[in-house]
């Protein structure tokens, strides 16, 4: 494959030759090692990641919910009743929001790295998700939350655009090469997510799962370069380690295991750049390690977040909310997004609170009513809120 030099701003291209780390190479385009993760509800959007892509790496929008960013879409659907014209309603808010976060993130990127858009698995409008993002020009398209063992399928006439699953065992790396394989498409890269300090919603199967070895990248990585080596696919799709990635050193260690590149998520939320408020961003840097709290999502997903007070409240209660849990016969919080959900499905061993509302209210810094996610690991400027050129320029700098 003939291998292409993206656009990388002239300073971080010097920066990275300087620090001997390898470029990341996706779909024949070279760029920094470095990814900035998507965080939703709202947090990684337009200006997080086209400042990222500005500087040479690959930036991330999350598609959730991003009618919350734009106020004349918000306006015109913030009072809707819960009803199936009300869902329609703010999912096409929400595409309309997505092509718009699309377009103004290319223009800030002004041709320089990659574009990506992260679409969770487990939401009810993933597939116009992928569709939206397909005809909007993104670089990629990342996925998480779920096996998209149908996602070459929805990505059929885009075969320009790289195709990113998010997996984090090399069980299911297997199984998705096996299926996709079979479709005649492979992963154009895999992000390998560590349960153990990646934050938001993460790849195990059970909150006391979190903590298995089986998830080290010292396993994973070699693992799943053994599974491609017995594919013939030696070579041909890179890694990406996600989770307790903080400095030049852990992305040197990485790519000596085999790793291609990182992403990064929390250490991108807390800049300036980031479309949260400043309170979020205040919350997550101001974060300490026995603040961190791993429970179970209304996803049915195990997560990992700041104990803030609602947090704190939510869980006080929880037994309580478990008890009543019952069946809804629709969404009572109109933005119906998940495919399952604990608290709409009366699943009394699921999570049992509205997440779009609470991940909503994080985004404007509401710590009484908002749901804070944040990676348990330690962030390059501390408690310091920094600009993007600033994070990527540490990260490439020997200590």
């Amino acid at each position: 494959m003939e291998i292409r030099k993206v656009r990388i701003s002239l300073s971080f291209e010097l920066a990275l030759e300087r620090s001997g780390l390898s470029p990341l190479v996706i779909k024949g385009k070279s760029i920094l090692p470095i990814v900035q993760g998507g965080m939703g509800v709202g947090v990684s959007a337009h200006k997080l990641a086209g400042a990222v892509a500005q500087c040479g790496g690959m930036g991330t929008i999350s598609s959730i919910d991003l009618r919350r960013l734009h106020p004349d879409l918000m306006d015109s659907t913030k009072h809707l009743k819960p009803s199936q014209k009300s869902k329609e309603l703010i999912n096409e808010a929400n595409i309309e929001a997505l092509k718009r976060e699309i377009l103004l993130a290319k223009e800030i990127s002004k041709g320089r790295g990659l574009i990506a858009v992260n679409i969770m698995r487990a939401v009810n409008e993933y597939a116009a998700y992928v569709k939206c993002s397909l005809e909007n020009g993104v670089d990629a398209i990342v996925v998480g939350a779920g096996l998209p063992l149908d996602l070459p399928d929805l990505a059929a006439d885009f075969p320009d655009v790289a195709l990113i699953p998010i997996l984090s065992e090399s069980r299911g790396i297997h199984l998705v090469l096996r299926k996709w394989e079979k479709k005649g498409r492979l992963p154009d890269a895999i992000v390998i997510e560590h349960p153990r300090w990646a934050g938001g919603h993460v790849g195990a199967s059970s909150v006391t799962e979190i903590q298995n070895p089986k998830f080290d990248f010292e396993t994973v990585i070699p693992d799943t370069l053994a599974i491609f080596k017995s594919m013939g696919l030696e070579g041909k799709i890179p890694l990406i380690a996600a989770g307790g990635v903080s400095s030049f050193e852990d992305i040197k260690r990485l790519q000596d295991l085999g790793a291609s590149g990182v992403q990064l998520g929390t250490a991108f939320a807390v800049t300036t750049e980031c479309d949260a408020s400043d309170e979020f961003k205040k919350v997550l840097a101001g974060a300490k390690p026995e603040d961190m709290v791993d429970f179970l999502s209304v996803a049915g997903l195990p997560a990992r977040a700041v104990k803030t007070p609602w947090l704190t409240q939510y869980l006080e209660v929880l037994p309580k909310l478990q008890a009543v849990a019952r069946k809804k016969p629709r969404c009572t919080m109109t933005f119906d997004c998940l495919h399952d959900c604990g608290l709409r499905d009366g699943n009394s061993e699921w999570g049992q609170f509205c997440i779009d509302k609470v991940l909503g209210s994080a985004l404007t810094g509401d710590v009484k009513k908002g749901l804070f996610f944040r990676g348990a690991g330690k962030l390059p400027f501390g408690n310091q809120i920094k600009s993007v050129p600033e994070l990527i320029n540490k990260l490439l700098e020997k200590s």
